[in-house]
């Protein structure tokens, strides 16, 4: 029951990984496109831990780990890097 529920998510991450790449793309400034950068890592991130409950490898998990944290502080150094006044 968990699998099919796990499989079920990662179709509806996939569609929203998909609309965030357009969000990306079109994005009408800097900024928009940076929070979809965010966001799409952190879908990404998402994706990778239902892997690890669908295949039940806990290697995924350290992956996660490392990668929300890379994530987090390059967003805030970015964010901070716009704040300053660069463009």
């Amino acid at each position: 029951m968990i699998q099919l529920g796990a499989q079920i998510a990662l179709y509806i991450l996939i569609a929203s990984f998909i609309l965030i790449l357009i969000r990306l793309f079109r994005g009408p400034s800097l900024p928009d496109r940076i929070v979809a950068l965010d966001l799409l890592a952190f879908v990404s991130l998402a994706i990778a831990l239902l892997m690890m409950i669908i295949t039940g490898k806990e290697v995924y998990l350290d992956i996660v780990i490392v990668m929300s944290l890379v994530v987090f502080i390059a967003t805030v150094t970015i964010s901070k890097y716009l704040t300053k006044g660069g463009s």
